[in-house]
């Protein structure tokens, strides 16, 4: 057996590439590669899947976080609380628009924002808070949204990870005040390049976001605010298009490559599988282990050692990198979390032979 990568898109592209060269052909023949027609109708297909009023695409992830905040009113000397474990970009664009990171300390099992020590760090200045559904499983979002409406704050759900992922049979991204997604290529539903949406029920912030992609305008040359360039390419839109009718499907594929991952490796001593809370529809951006007993680092060497690729979502907390510290954050489960965690290969065509190999070497390692 080859290299065994952490994620493989080969099987996808190989099966859509037909289609997708033909979608990109079309856009060379219109002659048209901005804000044009593949954009629109990818808007109102991932709204309407999606189960959200408004869709509004934009050039990444990172910056539907940006706008998402900037169009729900945050700002200079806010404060916004959000999850240590995450990925850089969501403290980043807290940051980015002149707010204040607050960090709450994470779920041991889910990975996710603590819902009960949210209102341990509000303060006056506290104006929205920002869960982020990691690695595709549902924060617990009713005593959340709970406490933002008692608390008047605003909640900007970052999806980047878990695009089709549910709770309590809603999609993620439409429970709060906007959804924010990424289409890097490794997501659960990729572009070729970067892009991103943002989406609401809210039609003002809806129309601020759609101003602030294209530098503050509504008409052309007639610019109202201080926006950015910040928007999808027509070829990109075209390619998600041929790829959107096919995430439940992946999805599913996700969900049952992580059942047989649990048949391999359930009771494995010192190792902690990943949980699907009842009220989630885990869609298993990644699949990641605890190990514990300080044995992580020599589980992925040995991994590594017969060919099988893993990565560690995330080897510091983000209250520790070193843009943000020193910190006088003291949160012990993400910082436990980041000697932990190791995230082993998953995509939704992977074979149950390849994982079976994959769990006998991580038992093998481990013994």
């Amino acid at each position: 057996m080859g290299k065994i990568p952490v994620l493989d898109i080969g099987c996808e592209v190989r099966e859509l590439k037909p289609q997708m060269m033909d979608a990109i052909e079309k856009v060379l023949d219109s002659g048209a590669f901005i804000m044009g027609d593949n954009v629109k109708a990818f808007e109102r297909e991932a709204a309407e899947y999606l189960g959200a009023a408004h869709a509004i695409a934009l050039n990444s992830g990172t910056d539907a976080l940006v706008i998402a905040l900037l169009a729900a009113g945050i700002g200079e000397g806010d404060e916004v609380v959000t999850t240590p474990f995450t990925f850089f970009a969501t403290a980043e664009a807290i940051s980015r628009v002149g707010a204040v990171p607050v960090f709450v300390d994470v779920e041991p099992d889910t990975f996710n924002l603590d819902p009960g020590r949210l209102e341990t760090v509000l303060t006056a200045k506290t104006k929205a808070v920002i869960p982020v559904h990691l690695f595709g499983h549902a924060v617990d979002m009713d005593p959340l949204l709970e406490m933002a409406a008692r608390y008047d704050l605003k909640v900007i759900e970052d999806v980047a990870q878990g695009f089709g992922g549910e709770y309590k049979n809603r999609k993620l991204g439409t429970l709060g005040t906007a959804g924010c997604y990424s289409f890097f290529p490794s997501k659960n539903l990729g572009a070729y390049g970067d892009g991103g949406l943002l989406v609401t029920n809210d039609p003002d912030l809806a129309e601020r976001a759609a101003m602030l992609r294209t530098h503050g305008s509504r008409k052309k040359y007639y610019n109202e605010l201080i926006g950015f360039n910040s928007r999808l390419d027509e070829i990109q839109a075209a390619i998600l298009r041929v790829k959107l009718p096919r995430i439940e499907e992946w999805n599913a594929g996700r969900r049952l490559a992580a059942e047989r991952y649990r048949a391999c490796l359930s009771g494995l001593e010192g190792v902690t599988l990943p949980e699907e809370k009842s009220y989630a529809k885990h869609v298993y951006h990644q699949y990641t282990l605890r190990i514990a007993d300080g044995k992580r680092d020599e589980l992925q060497a040995g991994l590594e050692a017969e060919g099988i690729s893993s990565i560690v979502y995330y080897p510091l907390p983000v209250h520790r990198l070193p843009v943000y510290a020193p910190s006088l954050w003291d949160l012990p489960t993400a910082e436990a979390l980041a000697g932990e965690v190791l995230s082993i290969p998953i995509w939704p065509q992977i074979e149950a032979e390849t994982q079976l190999w994959i769990s006998e070497k991580i038992k093998q390692s481990l013994r």
